[in-house]
């Protein structure tokens, strides 16, 4: 296995990137094509760490990133909230007047509707947000702006014509740090936190109120759900698996009970990950408070 490289989805200037560089900075980056890349790098053996984006706080959930959390055979060993500041970034010398399109990737697109609705500039999608600035500095056409980090800018050789353009300014996006190889010894993260963090996938028996009271055993004991969704599996409609992250380490012993009801009422259940809680996570709940 190839040490002290973390890999990511996009090209460089990413935020994937900036991520890598803020939660990593001692490792190496490798930029990839796709997520299922990303994963594949690691899997091989090319990477030592993967770096994926699960959700963003104005977006919603990274689309067909929980399908493949699973399957990949990695374990999340760390999280990490990236606050993502968008610029808007153009050829050397061009004006905000000057941009009549502005591209990049659909999510970065739909968190700045209002700066583009407002400007006049028409959205054209892009493979990702690096991705997408690379493409403007090779046209270098002064009507062409990309929407990325201004990392970007600085790899590209592009200007920042505008910074913090996003229509919600707590825009932040959730990252999973994936190893080959599960880590659940440590007890607190990296500023001496104790909150820890179990996320796993479950499909519920095919009787009455299955999830109901697959749930129950996690009320009755105490512990804290920060997320639950489901999703289909095999394109069938009625093949449902639900992905969740609690608070809490499976050794705890309230943990230890609401997982073993959970398993009284599931036909499968998997655990991804055990790992600290980001510091920056009592942030974010405190916002949504």
């Amino acid at each position: 296995m190839t040490k002290n490289v973390i890999a990511f989805q996009g090209e460089p200037g990413a935020y994937s990137h900036q991520a890598c560089r803020f939660y990593r900075p001692q490792m190496e980056a490798l930029p990839c094509r796709t997520f299922e890349d990303t994963i594949e790098a690691v899997r091989q053996g090319r990477a030592e760490l993967a770096m994926l984006p699960v959700e963003n706080s104005t977006y919603g959930r990274v689309a067909d990133i929980h399908h493949l959390l699973p399957e990949s055979g990695l374990h999340i060993i760390d999280e990490g909230f990236v606050r993502v500041r968008i610029a808007l970034l153009g050829t050397p010398g061009a004006r905000i007047e000057d941009i009549s399109e502005a591209m990049s990737h659909p999510v970065l697109l739909g968190q700045c509707r209002g700066f583009l609705r407002q400007h006049d500039i028409r959205s054209i999608v892009g493979a990702d947000t690096a991705g997408s600035a690379l493409e403007v500095a090779r046209r270098g056409q002064k009507s062409l702006a990309a929407l990325a980090a201004p990392l970007a800018g600085d790899i590209y050789g592009l200007d920042v014509l505008a910074e913090g353009i996003e229509d919600r300014q707590n825009n932040t996006t959730r990252f999973l740090i994936m190893s080959r190889e599960p880590d659940c010894s440590r007890r607190t993260n990296a500023l001496g936190g104790e909150t820890m963090m179990t996320t796993f996938v479950f499909r519920v028996r095919n009787i009455p109120a299955a999830l109901y009271k697959a749930m129950g055993g996690f009320a009755t004991n105490g512990i804290n759900m920060t997320k639950l969704e489901s999703y289909m599996v095999d394109g069938i409609f009625t093949a449902t698996q639900f992905y969740a992250d609690i608070e809490g380490h499976p050794e705890d012993p309230a943990v230890a009970r609401a997982l073993e009801e959970l398993r009284y009422f599931t036909s499968s259940m998997e655990i991804l990950g055990v790992y600290p809680a980001d510091p920056l996570r009592a942030e974010q709940q405190a916002l949504t408070a």
